[in-house]
């Protein structure tokens, strides 16, 4: 019975991390569908736990809402539950910002928290 009263208490702060998290969960059939049609995308390799992911996250949502930016897909990597793909795109951090355009990498950066050097890499996209 305990263990279900703390599972109840747990409820209200998984929802909240969930709704915190912005973008949609990494699949790679939506990143190869995305790269064959050669649509912008950003790849984010997060951890829930990161304090350097949590201040990206909040830049990330409101640059993703100007007009320039609105054609960008964001899909966020799990770095501790999908290891297999931050391993395939050569990642050894979480906070790590990938963006593609026309089906190729064209930038990358790791740790990050400007707003300005994140716009610059996100509209390198586009």
């Amino acid at each position: 019975m305990l263990k279900f009263l703390r599972s109840l208490l747990l409820l209200p702060l998984f929802f909240a991390a969930t709704a915190f998290a912005g973008g949609q969960a990494f699949d790679q059939a939506t990143f190869d569908g995305l790269q064959k049609q050669g649509k912008p995308v950003l790849v984010w390799i997060h951890a829930d736990w990161c304090p350097t992911c949590k201040a990206q996250d909040s830049i990330i949502s409101d640059l993703l809402t100007t007009p320039e930016l609105q054609g960008l897909t964001e899909l966020k990597v799990d770095f501790d539950a999908q290891k297999n793909v931050v391993r395939s795109f050569k990642a050894t951090m979480q906070s790590t910002l990938i963006v593609f355009k026309g089906g190729r990498e064209v930038g990358r950066s790791t740790g990050d928290t400007k707003k300005d050097s994140i716009a610059a890499l996100l509209k390198k996209s586009i």
